[in-house]
């Protein structure tokens, strides 16, 4: 560390020390309620609401919000991520092959050339990096809830039935409330918990070639890095899959820790959703 930067971290100490404003706990309190109720009750109405805070769902906030679109995220966990923090066997480095490659340079993402179209990038600042990307392109992320139901009006979803995560680990007897959008992405991952739901709730079939969740198949990398992104589509009327539910529903393979499947799936989510708004003006 030079000179010039000791001493002007000397100045912040020296600053720090001559603040004498007093903090007030009541309106720190004041300012966090005022501030989610507000962010709450603008969220109750939205085009679209991303179900999975994972590399897709991330993507797909991006790309959503880019595009000007009023995008919900909604993640169960109180941190946004999904696997991908742990890297593969918590080794903190994620690989993406060169498709995936663009879209981490698009978010400025450092990367490194394992071996030839092999590319590693660091866990930790992907995810805080595609998270914070996210959210300063417009995309609003609501951590620590869970979906419990979906809004279904004349067979097609309208809207989710949200609850606090809190109230689902505790096993409270807690109603819900109800957020209404236009179109829904479930990137709940393995679970595929929207899809599930719907097939649990609704009696009705989805659009797969069983008409019911298939199930994800067993690790082939090379196979289910292509059949993600074949499966990012529709699978029930108003709610699209992305990332590793679409294999869950449509049964694929699993991946394991190779993510360029998961952020293109999140950009072609995007970009079906966003066509079918357009359709809709």
């Amino acid at each position: 560390m030079g000179p010039l930067q000791v001493g002007t971290l000397c100045n912040y100490i020296r600053d720090w020390r001559s603040v004498d404003m007093e903090l007030d706990d009541i309106k720190i309190s004041q300012a966090i309620i005022k501030r989610y109720s507000e962010k709450l009750l603008d969220s109750l109405e939205s085009d679209v609401v991303v179900v999975g805070g994972g590399p897709a769902g991330l993507a797909a906030a991006y790309y959503l919000a880019k595009a000007n679109r009023k995008v919900i995220l909604l993640e169960r966990r109180l941190s946004i991520g999904g696997g991908m923090w742990g890297g593969g066997i918590m080794f903190n480095e994620i690989v993406v092959q060169r498709e995936g490659k663009e879209i981490l340079d698009e978010f400025g993402v450092r990367t490194i050339e394992a071996d030839k179209g092999y590319y590693c990038a660091d866990s930790v600042e992907t995810v805080s990096t595609i998270c914070s990307t996210a959210c300063k392109a417009g995309a609003r992320i609501l951590n620590l809830i869970s979906v419990e139901d979906v809004m279904l009006i004349e067979d097609r979803v309208r809207g989710l039935v949200i609850n606090w995560t809190a109230v689902e680990m505790g096993g409270l007897h807690v109603d819900p409330i109800t957020l209404r959008t236009n179109y829904v992405v479930d990137a709940t991952g393995h679970a595929a918990e929207v899809a599930c739901i719907i097939q649990r709730k609704s009696g009705a079939a989805l659009l797969t070639p069983t008409g019911m969740v298939m199930g994800e198949k067993p690790m082939y990398a090379d196979k289910g890095e292509s059949t993600i992104v074949e499966n990012t589509k529709e699978f029930f009327p108003g709610v699209f899959c992305a990332g590793m539910c679409c294999n869950a529903v449509f049964g694929g393979p699993r991946m394991g820790p190779i993510f360029g499947g998961m952020l293109l799936s999140g950009r072609k989510v995007a970009g079906i959703v966003d066509q079918r708004l357009q359709e809709r003006v």
